[in-house]
């Protein structure tokens, strides 16, 4: 209103200013003048083409020219962003003045600002946007919003504030010609990333770090008893890929308690560094990488399935957490080296205990087949007295099929089909890696047979390698594999 106030004075004065400077030949026929006179008719006309000026910016430029967003101008750049919400949209921004980023502390926002923690700073950026235009009288009507970056901020109205997540609405609807901005005086953060240490948090080590974050309770036990809290207190630098809390207690309580016993230290110490990979490596950078050689030795898979980053198939919901000595990514699900599979759970006395469903879902690396044998209803048959011989397929297996297939294969309405597949890695009775390798077909549980063939070292089920053999449960045994195999009559 006051730049649309000041256009109208400048463009007043012009006016004036024409008219008294008319050309001096005309000066002897004042006749004209009156032809002049009519001129100011152009002010009702000047104003409305002025206001539209300011619709016809977009988000960015609509902030920038505010002058109270420099930080968040910085900040979109920084993040790449600029562009995008330069877009078509529409969007809606909840976005934080200079104000609100002074809240924040200096290093902290100096440190997001750094190219090494781009991803965190877009998480945070995106965290403010709304897909849509969303008017103060449409959020008032709302208690939450699904924001660009996955996750809701709360809304709450009372009288006549409105507050996103913690944030008051300083201002609302400042219109742009690709959607709305709502001005607000904090900065939001989601939920995610509210355990995940700031980025000043590079002052500090990777076992402080995590300490210092809450939700690391676990993994900061697990460090002790292995003795590896002094290794990675050191200079490193290392790349952590840490399971919080939540990750753990995926495990299997009684295998978590077996495996913090003293006696059990080498297997949990070979556990934990296979979560630990030497240098800095940062996510953008382990997006490029298929794979990557653990401190434990053995590799771990990375994959990025739409914008999530995933190592053998945990999922990194928390990317660049930056520290003194490394990088920490957050990961849902603790991994298992492949090696592993059997000691990290047939040996101890709580896994020797567990039934073949048990056992696989404790390894962490069969989260696919246990979705599976859910939707199949074949849950309860493989923690029966059986015993079966489960050829089983790895999180890494299943991600080789057609995605498309998959979901499909776990409708309701494919269930027979599902079951078809998922029988047909089952044989009857306990078949030892020493009894397969005797064998070239075994019949399964499905009914059609099995090829089996040996070379070298290598075992073959159908087009499947055996990569971990003789995981022994209390009702029969699993040997993991690497790809899907499906019964001959469905190829």
């Amino acid at each position: 209103m006051l730049n649309r106030k000041i256009a109208l004075m400048a463009l007043a004065s012009a006016l004036i200013l024409a008219a008294c400077a008319a050309p001096p030949p005309v000066a002897p026929t004042a006749a004209p003048a009156p032809t002049e006179a009519p001129a100011p008719t152009a002010e009702p006309t000047a104003a409305p083409t002025e206001a539209p000026a300011m619709e016809e910016k977009d988000i960015v430029d609509t902030a920038i020219g505010a002058g109270s967003f420099n930080t968040l101008a910085a900040a979109l750049t920084a993040a790449g962003l600029v562009e995008t919400l330069k877009g078509e949209g529409p969007f809606t921004v909840f976005a934080p003045t200079d104000e609100a980023f002074a809240k924040i502390d200096a290093a902290t926002l100096e440190n997001l600002l750094k190219p090494e923690n781009k991803d965190q700073l877009t998480a945070i950026l995106a965290y403010h946007v709304v897909p849509g235009r969303v008017t103060a009288a449409d959020v008032a009507g709302l208690t939450s919003a699904t924001t660009v970056q996955g996750e809701d901020v709360a809304i709450k109205v009372d009288g006549d504030k409105v507050m996103i997540n913690d944030a008051t609405v300083v201002t609302p609807d400042v219109m742009a010609s690709n959607g709305v901005i709502h001005v607000i005086d904090t900065v939001i953060m989601p939920p995610s990333m509210a355990a995940a240490p700031a980025p000043e948090a590079a002052t500090t080590d990777i076992v402080d770090t995590a300490v210092a974050a809450g939700d690391f309770n676990t993994l900061a036990a697990a460090l002790t008893a292995a003795g590896l809290v002094e290794t990675l207190k050191g200079e490193g630098p290392f790349t952590v890929f840490a399971p919080n809390d939540a990750a753990f207690a995926k495990l299997d309580a009684a295998t978590l308690e077996d495996l913090l016993k003293p006696e059990n230290k080498d297997q949990l110490t070979a556990i934990l560094t296979y979560h630990v990979v030497p240098g800095k490596v940062l996510a953008a950078d382990a997006e490029k990488l298929t794979s990557a050689t653990t401190v434990q030795g053995e590799d771990i898979t990375i994959a990025k399935d739409g914008d999530a980053l995933t190592i053998n198939g945990a999922t990194v919901i928390t990317p660049n957490i930056v520290v003194a000595n490394g990088v920490i990514h957050v990961i849902d699900s603790v991994i298992m080296p492949p090696s592993m599979a059997t000691t990290s759970t047939a040996t101890t006395t709580a896994a020797a205990e567990t039934d073949i469903v048990d056992t696989a879902i404790a390894a962490g690396n069969f989260t696919t087949l246990a979705t599976a044998l859910t939707a199949a209803g074949l849950v309860e048959t493989l923690k029966g007295d059986g015993p079966f011989t489960v050829f089983a397929p790895s999180d890494e297996a299943f991600a080789k099929l057609d995605k498309a297939t998959l979901e499909n294969l776990l409708k309701p309405e494919n269930r027979e089909s599902l079951i078809k597949v998922l029988t047909y890695h089952v044989v009857p009775g306990r078949v030892t890696a020493a009894d397969v390798a005797k064998l070239t077909a075994a019949k399964t549980v499905e009914g059609q047979d099995v090829t089996i063939k040996v070379d070298g070292d290598k075992v073959m089920i159908n087009n499947a390698t055996v990569t971990v053999a003789d995981i022994v449960t209390r009702n029969g045994i699993i040997h993991v594999i690497d790809v899907v195999i499906l019964p001959p009559d469905m190829q």
